[in-house]
């Protein structure tokens, strides 16, 4: 069960923009979702963080992407759409626009030189579980989606 006071946004809240994505590769026709795990978390995560002055949201995301999961070959497949939650603190509304990527790296380095993050790849039929519940949800609701841009972003560069 979700706890909807955390997707309430209160007044007076200070707001907070980040962007990430899922990507996702195919491997012997299955296809595998990154997710990243940093600084001893016992939790995976989409790569995800703040959207800095000047960047765009996409940029923001490729960077993100980059600095946590190495992945740098990332073609843009679609935009998913903004997930608004309250930080863990319930300090601030945080905004997070989150975009599909296709990669063909197996591996990356990240470089965060701050956090230490590992990159681990996930079957989408068999996720782990993720700390943020609208995280797991946005890859649930976007699966077939999913499978479909990727399948045919893979099929036009063949």
């Amino acid at each position: 069960m979700i706890d909807e006071s955390w997707y309430k946004r209160p007044p007076g809240v200070r707001e907070r923009r980040g962007a990430g994505g899922v990507v996702v590769r195919w491997e012997d026709d299955r296809l595998l979702v990154a997710l990243v795990r940093g600084d001893g978390l016992p939790d995976f995560l989409l790569p995800k963080g703040g959207v800095e002055a000047g960047e765009s949201d996409e940029e923001a995301a490729r960077r993100e992407i980059e600095e946590e999961a190495g992945l740098t070959d990332l073609l843009l497949l679609e935009d998913l759409g903004i997930k608004e939650r309250l930080t863990y603190g319930r300090d601030r509304w945080q905004s997070t626009r989150y975009f599909l990527w296709l990669t063909s790296k197996t591996m990356g380095a990240p470089t965060d030189t701050t956090h230490d993050y590992a990159l681990e790849w996930h079957p989408i039929d068999a996720l782990p579980a993720m700390f943020w519940p609208e995280q797991r949800q946005l890859i649930e609701d976007s699966i077939a989606r999913i499978g479909i841009a990727a399948q045919a972003a893979a099929d036009r560069k063949a």
